[in-house]
């Protein structure tokens, strides 16, 4: 049976836009409008419903308005996103002077931290949606010729609470959601929003002072690293499976040293130079514990037995004390030669791989100091 096409859908930044568009149409003509079109980033035009739309005359007798509000509802398509059905407000002002200003109102984040694409202070609406958003004012005021002032509001009445659930209050954004998007379309199942999310933590870090970072593919790290270390979940990069793309992302903004600490189920892939962990696109578990064994010097007939197991503790309950110690030693090796091999010579890297069952595995040569490391940056960054 075929696969069923995934729909697409469209961004805050689309929803902003277009209700940006649709007020300003309202703000010159009085007319109320129920549907407005307007064209993508990328080329593409997209007609959408208007929502909740309010009019308001300064005076009984005027016959335009003085401000206009209505909202678009975002459309997640396929892609599982928790902003989808929200309402996304842009009310619009005439104002004195000819100044032309965005603003975010109820429920849009406000920057706290260096890193992001807009400065400390400012309303957390990245750089194509507010290009956007200013454009669809401009072009609306060219046309009907008016050169005074305009005010732009944005608002999502419910993005405070819903922030609390992404990845915001981790990046310094607080007080609601960001308003994103670059192509203006949602992409159902977007790897690409993931990885952009991690180069967005990246930078933030950087810009933060912190040289050093500690990263881990998913919560059974993150919770390793609580227990074990001490380390909360905030000072560590959660890279999911993209342990190859996070190490690029980090050299480019200039990072000096990375610890990834991750479950053997994970990071025994590593050890065969397999940079993306997801099952989809290798898996090679045992028979990469298998060549360890062998490497250190288990017979034939043991390795053979690991290529059995279901899972990498039940492989491992297969020799003794002694033979895994050995065994591990064997994947470090591989795992550091690896990390070393993508990361090339200007980050120092290094590993500490943990199981439920037998606790720290194994860590590579500069896995302690790197963990200071990184946890002295923290601590100065702190001190900020």
């Amino acid at each position: 049976m075929a696969q069923k096409k995934l729909a697409w859908g469209y961004t805050t930044g689309t929803c902003a836009q277009a209700a940006t568009k649709a007020a300003m149409q309202m703000l010159f003509t009085g007319e109320q409008a129920d549907h407005i079109q307007v064209g993508l980033p990328n080329g593409e035009m997209l007609t959408l419903e208007l929502y909740d739309i309010k009019i308001a005359y300064a005076a009984q007798e005027d016959r335009l308005p003085s401000s206009v509000s209505c909202a678009v509802k975002k459309d997640s398509g396929d892609d599982p996103d928790i902003t989808d059905g929200v309402l996304v407000y842009s009310k619009v002002q005439r104002t004195k002077g000819r100044e032309r200003v965005l603003r975010g109102g109820q429920g849009i984040g406000q920057v706290t931290k260096p890193g992001l694409e807009q400065p400390i202070g400012s309303p957390a609406i990245n750089q194509v949606p507010r290009k956007m958003i200013l454009q669809e004012v401009g072009e609306a005021c060219e046309e009907a010729g008016y050169s005074g002032g305009i005010e732009v509001e944005i608002s999502i009445p419910d993005g405070e609470r819903l922030a609390r659930k992404t990845f915001n209050p981790r990046l310094g954004i607080t007080g609601g959601l960001s308003i994103l998007g670059t192509s203006g379309r949602v992409e159902p199942m977007s790897e690409q929003a993931l990885i952009d999310t991690i180069r967005l933590e990246i930078q933030v870090r950087m810009a933060g002072g912190s040289r050093h970072l500690v990263i881990a593919p998913g919560n059974y790290g993150l919770t390793f690293l609580r227990d074990a270390y001490g380390i909360e979940e905030k000072a560590v990069i959660k890279c999911s499976n993209y342990i190859g793309q996070t190490l690029d992302m980090a050299s480019e903004q200039g990072c000096k040293g990375i610890l990834v600490a991750g479950h053997i189920g994970k990071l025994i892939k590593v050890a065969g130079g397999i940079m993306n962990t997801h099952s989809r696109w290798a898996d090679c578990r045992m028979e990469i514990l298998a060549s360890a064994a062998l490497r250190a010097g288990l017979s034939g007939k043991q390795s053979r037995r690991l290529l059995e197991a279901m899972t990498t503790d039940d492989a491992l309950a297969m020799i003794s004390d002694g033979e895994r110690r050995m065994v591990m030693e064997q994947v470090m090796g591989q795992i550091q030669r690896y990390l070393e091999y993508r990361a090339g010579e200007e980050m120092e890297t290094g590993a500490v791989v943990f199981s439920n069952v037998y606790g720290i595995l194994g860590k590579t040569d500069l896995a302690d100091d790197l963990l200071r490391k990184a946890v002295a940056d923290l601590e100065q960054d702190g001190k900020k």
